[in-house]
């Protein structure tokens, strides 16, 4: 009786809770759907209802997880993503050049809002939605329409754009920007630089802001506010990152850190994979993936063979996530082994494992770390080299530069962080730091986004720098408030200075008349 009195009472608190949530991510590529997945995943055990707004159909079901993909939005970003990233980083030219990079706020969002998937969703109502931290602005008008609280996953964890909106103090000096190869410690050269990409970016994305602003009153009328002033009215901030991982933040009561939301342990391999590691004996096996954003059937054809070539003279085997056909190779060797899909974490985590040569993706790295892998990595876009740094300056990866590498170099950085300890070392030290936290970040998101829902909108927890310009933020009003005192006050000193020399003169000279009359009559 009491065991079934005390299950009523868990589906009485769950019915409750219970609550209609609405999660949108309007990144370019799919890790972006990541860890939203996974926090889908807790929620929905948790009785919430979950609708996923994102533009790439889904690969498989999560019971009672509702995806809505726009054709417009998935069509728009299939065109937008096709190009050879690895061939214009070889050559030494920016992946995606700065129009691109502008350009796909403002038409990703008009691709969008013009679907009729997204037109129909604005026809319902939510309790709360979660919004990618990367680019919220053109959900940021449908909340306004929708008028409930909503919460970031700031997926791009160095990305501090949604951070400063919000309030959150974000340092020049010691936070490096995402499109950087810097760290938190920049001599004197590099923090000029930075500031200047910092503000160079904010400009940029102030104009980004205002083609956007003009597409969500195209669609959603013109009483919609500009994306800046909405955004300072997040609930809270759900930031991919880690001390461990990322950096030492001063972060203001509405944010948590939920890096490796997705990570978990290693599960059995399939049988086609598990015998493959297997006949690599003791020597073990390496694996190669550039994730999901970078496409490696897409690489030029000089980098394929330096690849190929390399791997013939590993004494490992080498399982290889590669899109494309076999038949793109001609000379590949026995040892390596290729597969469009991976179970990358499963593979991470299995004990044959030496060495992971992948591209710095944010995700990836965070679970080279939770699985304690020594890692090379090829940067290619975006956060990929920050990422890298990082994991550089921590000493569980080597960096190579795709516009150099040669087949000599990739083999020499693979046989190096195999067999010197101190990269393996330095991957357990890390997963070791990252493992002791009181909770999961899974169960850190759960918390506080049920703690939003609970308080509806716990807006006691936003910071009132949030509604401050950034040159109030940085008293630079009070500055010139002291500066025009001070010059105020030079300008009294030198005016009772000058009258009190003219006083003196005229002190001097009467004393002088004085003198001289009183000279006069002793004469008489």
């Amino acid at each position: 009786m009491v065991h079934k009195f005390a299950l009523f009472l868990l589906i009485w608190s769950c019915s409750t809770l219970a609550a209609d949530i609405l999660m949108a991510t309007q990144g370019g590529t799919k890790s972006h759907k990541i860890p939203f997945w996974e926090l889908a995943r807790g929620l929905i055990a948790r009785g919430h209802n979950i609708t996923f707004l994102n533009g790439f159909p889904a690969d498989f079901n999560i019971e009672g997880l509702h995806e809505v993909t726009p054709a417009g939005l998935v069509e728009y970003i299939h065109n937008y993503t096709n190009w050879d990233l690895l061939g214009l980083r070889m050559a030494g030219e920016m992946p995606i050049k700065p129009w691109d990079g502008l350009r796909y706020a403002f038409e990703s969002c008009d691709a969008m809002l013009s679907d009729a998937e997204t037109k129909e969703l604005t026809n319902r109502s939510f309790d709360l939605a979660i919004l990618d931290g990367a680019f919220p602005e053109c959900f940021l008008g449908l909340m306004y329409q929708f008028k409930i609280p909503f919460m970031y996953i700031n997926t791009v964890g160095f990305y501090t754009g949604s951070l400063s909106t919000a309030g959150n103090p974000v340092s020049y000096a010691i936070t490096p920007n995402f499109y950087s190869r810097f760290t938190d410690t920049m001599s004197l050269y590099e923090r000029a630089i930075n500031t200047a990409m910092q503000i160079g970016q904010n400009l940029m994305h102030m104009y980004v802001m205002r083609r956007t602003h003009l597409v969500l009153r195209e669609h959603l009328g013109a009483h919609i506010p500009h994306p800046y002033d909405i955004s300072r009215n997040v609930s809270f901030i759900l930031q991919n990152g880690h001390a461990i991982l990322s950096y030492n933040r001063a972060f203001n009561p509405n944010v948590a850190e939920v890096a490796c939301i997705h990570c978990k342990p290693a599960k059995k391999l399939p049988r086609n994979l598990e015998d493959f590691v297997s006949a690599s004996g003791v020597s073990g096996f390496i694996y190669v993936s550039m994730g999901s954003s970078v496409k490696a059937a897409n690489m030029p054809e000089a980098l394929r063979h330096m690849l190929v070539k390399t791997f013939a003279r590993l004494p490992y085997h080498v399982l290889w996530k590669y899109e494309g056909s076999s038949a793109d190779f001609k000379d590949l060797t026995s040892n390596v082994k290729l597969l469009r899909w991976l179970p990358q974490q499963d593979i991470l985590g299995h004990p044959k494992l030496r060495a992971f040569v992948t591209h710095g993706g944010l995700l990836s790295m965070f679970e080279t770390v939770y699985h304690g892998v020594p890692v090379v990595t090829m940067p290619v876009f975006c956060d990929h080299d920050v990422n890298s740094a990082k994991a550089e300056v921590d000493g569980y990866a080597i960096k190579l530069d795709l516009q150099t590498l040669s087949t000599n170099q990739l083999y020499k950085a693979i046989m190096k962080v195999i067999h010197d300890p101190r990269y393996k070392n330095a991957a357990r030290y890390r997963q070791k730091l990252l493992l002791d936290q009181r909770s999961t970040a899974l169960e850190t998101a759960i918390y506080w986004t049920e703690y939003v829902l609970r308080h509806k909108g716990a807006y006691h927890l936003q910071a009132p720098s949030r509604n401050m310009t950034w040159w109030q933020y940085y008293l630079l009003d009070v500055a010139v408030i002291y500066l025009i005192l001070l010059y105020g006050l030079i300008l009294l000193l030198k005016r009772i200075d000058f009258r009190s020399k003219k006083l003196r003169s005229l002190h001097l000279l009467m004393s002088a008349s004085y003198s001289e009359v009183k000279t006069k009559s002793k004469k008489m």
